[in-house]
């Protein structure tokens, strides 16, 4: 759009070349506006960039957020019928929760800005919107992790309060360490090399460890903890724990399935 102005700008001094003017001041001329030109194009081409990256994450990001569906189907789908609702309340206090500690202190805990508590100061960098949503589908995911590894076994008010830790504190630091670039797990030193305390910068694929190991951590010892469901694994009829509704299952699978590609 701003391209035109500046090409006029730079077509104006030929017909002063035509009549005889002088070669010096077109060609300062000349060079003034492909200067103008240049920079113009530079800053379409940021522009550019920058609404394609956002609506490349906010497309991500959606994606993510989708697979929480399929949490909620595969989970709900796996338990018995008489808790089918608790389950849903659960996942449910675990996505909203978790967005709400997520947009109070988790995100400037995990990404080391004391300022950007509730969003302060995102205005004086958008990009930090975009950023913002699709790190707080992960957090949301922590939580999730650990609602289907102590199904039928936890109280809604518990389960609450552990959201709030875990995306509160335990997620947004796993996240510093290793994605905030200040991290002891990854750095930059003074040379401009990216390393950690131990070496090596630690590398973490697709939240593999930050997310699935620390969700995964959380589910092992909520689980040890609540221990398994009364008369899970004795010799009476084991048929009463079968999945109540095996289709929520199969469509949550291809829920996560799809979602997943956003994930990585």
């Amino acid at each position: 759009v701003g391209a035109a102005p500046a090409t006029a700008a730079v077509l104006a001094p030929i017909p002063s070349l035509r009549a005889g003017g002088a070669p010096r001041g077109l060609m300062t001329a000349l060079n003034a506006s492909l200067a103008a030109l240049e920079a113009d194009l530079a800053t379409t081409k940021e522009n550019y960039d920058e609404a394609m990256d956002t609506m490349w994450m906010l497309f991500c990001a959606a994606l993510v957020f989708f697979m929480h569906a399929g949490f909620i189907l595969m989970e709900t789908g796996c338990a018995r019928y008489k808790n089918a609702q608790h389950i849903l309340a659960k996942n449910m206090c675990a996505t909203t929760l978790g967005f709400m500690c997520w947009y109070s202190v988790g995100y400037p805990l995990a990404f080391g800005g004391s300022h950007n508590f509730a969003m302060t100061g995102f205005f004086d960098d958008k990009a930090s919107f975009r950023k913002w949503l699709f790190q707080g589908c992960f957090c949301a995911t922590g939580g999730t992790i650990v609602s289907g590894a102590m199904a039928e076994r936890t109280k809604l008010k518990g389960f609450a309060i552990f959201t709030v830790i875990m995306t509160s504190v335990i997620y947004p630091f796993a996240v510093y360490w290793v994605w905030s670039g200040h991290g002891f797990l990854k750095y930059t030193d003074e040379s401009g090399k990216k390393v950690s305390a131990f070496g090596p910068p630690f590398i973490d694929f697709a939240g593999s460890c930050v997310v699935h190991l620390v969700g995964g951590i959380g589910a092992l010892f909520g689980a040890i903890t609540v221990g398994p469901r009364e008369g899970r694994f004795t010799e009476q009829d084991q048929t009463q724990f079968d999945a109540h509704s095996v289709p929520l299952c199969v469509l949550g699978t291809f829920f996560l399935f799809f979602g997943w590609y956003g994930f990585n």
